[in-house]
């Protein structure tokens, strides 16, 4: 009976395991190094991706995973219900074009995750935020646009998610079209100022940047903010 169990166990974790390389395969195709979509050829694999969102649909985190294997499997749900949800409006300019029966994109239960429709909304503040706990989780989920932290071309999995977040924070951070630093005035991304609350957790917002950022700014540093650029990030 337990050799039974087990073999179920392991079908239904390569079943996972699989699914998860469907998504990483379209990421890998659609999507270059520094983030850019390809939403024109992401519409043609369309199956591909239906076949991922149908996996989600069914399934959903349970008490015997960890919390990177389900930190992961909300940060890949996000971001390839967000591509879906472009697809389904493609041609347009930006996400926020995006608007239905008063609600915009992320306010819009249209995810199907273990038999429940919710949204990103859901998902990002929710989830995500909530239970992790975690502020680099900012730079894994994508909001489809220009100014949002690059999408990975590569599917979060339990055993990369920490490499790869505290990657993407510190590729986030250094990107000079979204945060210009230097050691006496910083200009940051809007998200440090939406999410503040989350950066400033431990310490300051400063000491959150130091960690990542290749230059080192002073304490007294004076802090403003970009403009968002909620365009398409289109290739």
């Amino acid at each position: 009976m337990k050799h039974l169990f087990f073999i179920g166990a392991l079908l239904i974790s390569l079943h996972s395991f699989s699914q998860t390389s469907v998504w990483n395969n379209l990421l890998q195709k659609h999507v270059d190094d520094n983030g850019w979509v390809d939403y024109d050829a992401f519409a043609k694999d369309k199956t591909q991706l239906d076949s991922y969102l149908k996996y989600l649909e069914k399934k959903s985190p349970d008490t015997s995973w960890s919390a990177n294997k389900t930190k992961a499997f909300w940060i890949n749900a996000y971001n390839a219900y967000t591509i879906k949800l472009i697809l389904e409006n493609y041609p347009l300019t930006s996400i926020t074009d995006i608007k239905k029966n008063d609600l915009n994109a992320w306010e819009i239960p249209f995810a199907k995750v273990g038999g429940k429709t919710i949204s990103l909304n859901h998902i990002e503040h929710d989830i995500l935020r909530k239970k992790f706990n975690d502020p680099r989780i900012h730079a894994g989920v994508n909001c489809a646009s220009i100014s949002c932290p690059a999408l990975p071309n590569i599917a979060f999995t339990e055993n990369n998610i920490e490499k790869l977040l505290t990657q993407k924070m510190k590729t986030f951070v250094n990107d000079t079209s979204r945060n210009q630093i230097t050691t006496t005035k910083i200009k940051l991304s809007q998200i440090f100022n939406w999410f503040q609350d989350d950066f400033t957790q431990q310490s300051d917002l400063i000491t959150f940047i130091n960690q990542y950022s290749q230059t080192k700014v002073n304490p007294s540093a004076t802090i403003n903010y970009i403009e968002y650029n909620w365009n398409l990030n289109n290739q």
